[in-house]
Protein backbone atom coordinates (compact mmCIF):
# COMPACT_ATOMS: atom_id res chain seq x y z
CA UNK A 1 0.00 0.00 0.00
CA UNK A 2 2.81 2.45 0.91
CA UNK A 3 4.51 1.72 -2.42
CA UNK A 4 1.35 2.75 -4.30
CA UNK A 5 1.16 5.91 -2.22
CA UNK A 6 4.76 6.83 -3.05
CA UNK A 7 4.16 6.17 -6.75
CA UNK A 8 1.13 8.46 -6.60
CA UNK A 9 3.21 11.21 -4.99
CA UNK A 10 5.93 10.95 -7.63
CA UNK A 11 3.37 11.06 -10.44
CA UNK A 12 1.57 13.97 -8.82
CA UNK A 13 4.78 16.00 -8.45
CA UNK A 14 5.63 15.30 -12.10
CA UNK A 15 2.24 16.62 -13.21
CA UNK A 16 2.52 19.63 -10.89
CA UNK A 17 5.97 20.39 -12.31
CA UNK A 18 4.44 20.39 -15.79
CA UNK A 19 1.71 22.74 -14.56
CA UNK A 20 4.36 25.19 -13.33
CA UNK A 21 6.15 25.01 -16.70
CA UNK A 22 2.89 25.78 -18.54
CA UNK A 23 1.98 28.67 -16.22
CA UNK A 24 5.49 30.06 -16.69
CA UNK A 25 5.50 29.86 -20.48
CA UNK A 26 1.93 30.63 -21.54
CA UNK A 27 1.82 34.28 -20.43
CA UNK A 28 5.17 36.06 -20.71
CA UNK A 29 5.62 39.79 -20.36
CA UNK A 30 9.13 40.82 -21.49
CA UNK A 31 11.33 42.87 -19.16
CA UNK A 32 14.86 44.25 -19.46
CA UNK A 33 16.49 40.98 -18.43
CA UNK A 34 13.83 38.31 -18.83
CA UNK A 35 10.08 38.15 -18.47
CA UNK A 36 7.23 38.25 -15.96
CA UNK A 37 4.84 35.31 -15.91
CA UNK A 38 2.14 33.47 -13.96
CA UNK A 39 4.36 30.82 -12.37
CA UNK A 40 3.56 32.11 -8.89
CA UNK A 41 -0.13 31.30 -9.37
CA UNK A 42 0.75 27.63 -9.85
CA UNK A 43 3.42 27.67 -7.12
CA UNK A 44 1.10 29.19 -4.52
CA UNK A 45 -1.72 26.83 -5.49
CA UNK A 46 0.64 23.87 -5.05
CA UNK A 47 1.99 25.19 -1.74
CA UNK A 48 -1.51 25.68 -0.31
CA UNK A 49 -2.84 22.38 -1.62
CA UNK A 50 -0.05 19.80 -1.80
CA UNK A 51 2.46 20.72 0.90
CA UNK A 52 6.08 21.78 1.23
CA UNK A 53 7.92 19.01 -0.60
CA UNK A 54 5.59 19.01 -3.59
CA UNK A 55 5.82 22.81 -3.73
CA UNK A 56 9.61 22.86 -3.47
CA UNK A 57 10.20 20.26 -6.17
CA UNK A 58 7.48 21.38 -8.62
CA UNK A 59 8.28 25.09 -8.24
CA UNK A 60 12.04 24.70 -8.53
CA UNK A 61 12.06 22.20 -11.37
CA UNK A 62 9.13 23.77 -13.21
CA UNK A 63 10.57 27.27 -13.38
CA UNK A 64 14.09 26.00 -14.18
CA UNK A 65 12.74 23.85 -17.02
CA UNK A 66 10.72 26.80 -18.35
CA UNK A 67 13.87 28.94 -18.37
CA UNK A 68 15.75 26.23 -20.27
CA UNK A 69 12.92 25.78 -22.80
CA UNK A 70 12.46 29.51 -23.39
CA UNK A 71 16.11 30.37 -23.99
CA UNK A 72 16.92 31.85 -20.58
CA UNK A 73 19.23 29.06 -19.42
CA UNK A 74 21.33 31.45 -17.35
CA UNK A 75 18.29 31.97 -15.11
CA UNK A 76 17.52 28.27 -14.55
CA UNK A 77 19.64 27.78 -11.40
CA UNK A 78 18.40 31.05 -9.92
CA UNK A 79 14.77 30.21 -10.69
CA UNK A 80 15.22 26.75 -9.20
CA UNK A 81 16.50 28.18 -5.92
CA UNK A 82 14.21 31.21 -5.63
CA UNK A 83 10.94 29.54 -6.61
CA UNK A 84 11.76 26.27 -4.87
CA UNK A 85 12.37 28.12 -1.61
CA UNK A 86 9.27 30.25 -2.24
CA UNK A 87 7.04 27.18 -2.53
CA UNK A 88 8.64 25.48 0.46
CA UNK A 89 8.31 28.50 2.77
CA UNK A 90 4.72 29.28 1.80
CA UNK A 91 3.67 25.67 2.33
CA UNK A 92 5.40 25.49 5.71
CA UNK A 93 3.68 28.68 6.87
CA UNK A 94 0.17 27.58 5.83
CA UNK A 95 0.56 23.89 6.69
CA UNK A 96 -2.66 22.63 8.28
CA UNK A 97 -3.00 20.22 11.16
CA UNK A 98 -6.17 18.22 10.68
CA UNK A 99 -9.17 20.19 9.47
CA UNK A 100 -8.19 23.51 11.05
CA UNK A 101 -8.57 26.55 8.83
CA UNK A 102 -5.52 28.62 7.98
CA UNK A 103 -5.81 31.95 9.76
CA UNK A 104 -5.80 35.25 7.92
CA UNK A 105 -2.57 36.21 9.70
CA UNK A 106 -0.79 33.09 8.44
CA UNK A 107 -2.07 33.73 4.91
CA UNK A 108 -0.87 37.33 5.11
CA UNK A 109 2.53 36.19 6.40
CA UNK A 110 2.76 33.62 3.60
CA UNK A 111 1.97 36.36 1.05
CA UNK A 112 4.65 38.64 2.43
CA UNK A 113 7.18 35.80 2.45
CA UNK A 114 6.23 34.97 -1.14
CA UNK A 115 6.83 38.54 -2.28
CA UNK A 116 10.03 38.94 -0.28
CA UNK A 117 11.48 35.61 -1.42
CA UNK A 118 10.89 36.29 -5.11
CA UNK A 119 11.87 39.95 -5.21
CA UNK A 120 14.86 39.76 -2.87
CA UNK A 121 15.98 36.34 -4.11
CA UNK A 122 16.08 37.41 -7.75
CA UNK A 123 17.67 40.73 -6.79
CA UNK A 124 20.48 39.18 -4.75
CA UNK A 125 21.24 36.25 -7.04
CA UNK A 126 20.93 38.31 -10.21
CA UNK A 127 23.24 41.02 -8.85
CA UNK A 128 25.74 38.35 -7.79
CA UNK A 129 25.77 36.17 -10.89
CA UNK A 130 24.17 37.85 -13.91
CA UNK A 131 24.14 41.64 -13.85
CA UNK A 132 24.85 44.70 -11.76
CA UNK A 133 23.08 45.83 -8.61
CA UNK A 134 21.33 48.69 -10.41
CA UNK A 135 20.02 46.45 -13.20
CA UNK A 136 18.89 43.84 -10.66
CA UNK A 137 17.18 46.56 -8.59
CA UNK A 138 15.21 47.69 -11.66
CA UNK A 139 13.50 44.28 -11.73
CA UNK A 140 12.24 44.44 -8.14
CA UNK A 141 8.89 46.19 -8.85
CA UNK A 142 7.99 43.66 -11.55
CA UNK A 143 8.90 40.75 -9.29
CA UNK A 144 6.81 42.22 -6.48
CA UNK A 145 3.84 42.56 -8.83
CA UNK A 146 4.29 39.05 -10.28
CA UNK A 147 4.55 37.35 -6.90
CA UNK A 148 1.78 39.42 -5.29
CA UNK A 149 -0.72 38.74 -8.08
CA UNK A 150 0.39 35.11 -8.20
CA UNK A 151 -0.15 34.68 -4.48
CA UNK A 152 -3.67 36.11 -4.54
CA UNK A 153 -4.72 34.08 -7.59
CA UNK A 154 -3.02 30.92 -6.30
CA UNK A 155 -4.82 31.25 -2.97
CA UNK A 156 -8.13 31.61 -4.82
CA UNK A 157 -7.50 28.57 -7.00
CA UNK A 158 -6.44 26.48 -3.98
CA UNK A 159 -9.58 27.45 -2.07
CA UNK A 160 -11.80 26.60 -5.03
CA UNK A 161 -10.14 23.22 -5.63
CA UNK A 162 -10.33 22.24 -1.95
CA UNK A 163 -14.00 23.20 -1.86
CA UNK A 164 -14.82 21.35 -5.08
CA UNK A 165 -12.74 18.24 -4.29
CA UNK A 166 -12.08 17.88 -0.52
CA UNK A 167 -10.09 14.59 -0.85
CA UNK A 168 -7.24 16.59 -2.46
CA UNK A 169 -6.13 17.43 1.10
CA UNK A 170 -4.96 13.83 1.56
CA UNK A 171 -2.32 14.25 -1.18
CA UNK A 172 -0.24 16.75 0.80
CA UNK A 173 3.34 15.90 1.81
Amino acid sequence: MQQNRNALKVAMVAVLTAVVVVFTLVVRIPTAKGYLNLCDVAICFIAFTFGPWSAFIAAGLGTALADLISGYAQWAPISFVVHGVEGLLIALIVRQKGNEAVSFVRKLLAGLVCIATVSLGYFALSALFISTVSVAAAEIPGNIAQSGVGFVLGLGVASAVKKAYPPVRSLSW
